[in-house]
């Protein structure tokens, strides 16, 4: 994951806080990432093929090699991700210039969509914006939705509320689901649940619900956020399986740190919307501290987690971040009823270092023999025993196996109780 994920975070690290005078403040932090985006976002369109630069496409011939020149521009999650958090970091430092920059992001999108749409109808499907024409999965709509909706507060445009009830139906009717409304997905195996989904849609939906007053929007997040927990919350390690294979009744070995990071915060961002009545909150509230509690295990010494959350090795910026935005806000605090955690001081900023350089320099920029002072355990491969185990049945893989690999199947518990539907 790259900036988008680390600006939305270290933003909302500062709910409730105040302003902090050292350079290495999370005010500075966060200012620092995202001036940088704002000043590196071009608004404009570049052809492919002929290398020419467009501020608008009004009057352009029709091409499928026209292209967003900025990656900032380009309708992918990460970008929603970021939208919020630019909208996030402006309403905490009472500074527009962030939220203006989101909702320029999608005027600049929605004002050049014509242009596209017709490319598209004539049958072009590797054109610029397309999962705006057709959604084919969460990941298309989920996190940009629910960026929108933050920016549809200011611009009350009716295309954005097309969209919004679009992504809406999308998600409720048409998204592939297990046979109990579970939202899965068909690729790249069919009938599987992804930990991912669980913010591409509750997000969205919490804020749908709230801003509608439909409170179909938010039962239907509340259903989803129970049956993920029963489909991959493991209460042996208190992580989650990043997927259920729901052809097999199996779960995939791995925890994966960052998905583990994606069900907290579409979690936490339920609770943010749900009214304090509401019969199951107390339900969820625990089960978003069970899962603070048992990844806070995990943490490393550094004051990062590790990407497959079990392992010593494969540190995640991502992963740490995600639990900063659970962790820094007094306000989240208070939704938990707990004192603020001790977990959360040592991983704010990692190692000194990390977060230099306007957030680009990364553990892996490292110099060997740098990591090595630094981390000296960590960088030693774990036993060869403890290395990735397959199934006895499966013949021995010649190349080393990778943590994105599936691997081992773990049978899930059947007298686990399910959720009702």
């Amino acid at each position: 994951m790259n900036w988008p994920s680390r600006l939305l975070l270290l933003a909302l690290l500062l709910g409730g806080a105040t302003t902090f005078a050292q350079d290495n403040s999370p005010e500075t932090l966060v200012r620092k990432v995202a001036d940088h985006i704002i000043q590196t976002t071009s608004f404009r369109f570049t052809n492919t093929k002929t290398g020419e630069k467009y501020e608008s496409t009004k009057g352009l011939a029709s091409s499928p090699d026209v292209k967003a020149e900025s990656k900032f521009n380009k309708w992918m999650y990460v970008n929603g991700v970021l939208a919020v958090g630019m909208t996030q970091t402006a309403a905490v430092l009472k500074d527009a210039r962030y939220s203006d920059y989101a909702r320029k992001n999608y005027d600049f999108i929605f004002s050049n969509l014509d242009y596209f749409k017709k490319i598209y109808d004539g049958g072009t499907t590797s054109v610029e914006y397309r999962p705006v024409m057709k959604i084919g999965s969460l990941d298309d709509c989920g996190s940009m939705a629910a960026g929108l909706l933050d920016v549809y507060s200011f611009d009350k445009k009716p295309e954005y509320l097309d969209y919004l009830r679009r992504v809406g139906d999308y998600i409720i009717s048409k998204q592939v689901k297990f046979p109990d409304g579970t939202l899965a997905r068909n690729g790249p195996r069919k009938m599987t649940l992804w930990a991912d989904d669980l913010y591409m849609s509750v997000p969205f939906l919490a804020r749908m619900g709230k801003m509608t007053g439909d409170n179909s929007y938010l039962d239907f997040a509340v259903r989803q956020v129970l049956s993920f927990n029963h489909y991959i919350y493991d209460s042996a390690s208190g992580l989650y399986f990043h997927v259920f294979y729901n052809d097999e009744n199996t779960n995939g070995v791995a925890h994966w740190g960052r998905c583990n990071g994606w069900i907290a915060l579409a979690q936490s961002a339920l609770l943010d919307q749900l009214p304090a009545n509401h019969p199951q909150r107390e339900q969820l509230r625990k089960m978003l501290l069970r899962q603070i509690i048992g990844f806070s295990r995990y943490q490393d010494t550094s004051g990062m987690w590790h990407q497959p959350a079990r392992q010593t090795r494969l540190l995640s910026r991502v992963f740490r971040n995600r639990h900063v935005h659970l962790y820094g806000s007094p306000r989240r605090q208070q939704r938990l009823d707990q004192p603020p955690l001790p977990v959360h001081r040592p991983q704010w900023l990692g190692r000194p270092g990390e977060e230099g350089n306007g957030g680009r320099r990364t553990h892996r920029h490292l110099h060997r023999h740098q990591r090595r002072r630094e981390y000296p355990i960590l960088l030693q491969p774990p036993p060869r025993n403890q290395r990735y185990p397959r199934p006895r049945s499966l013949p021995p893989r010649r190349h080393r196996t990778g943590p994105r690999q599936r691997q081992d199947l773990v049978q899930i518990r059947p007298d686990q109780p399910h959720p009702p539907a």
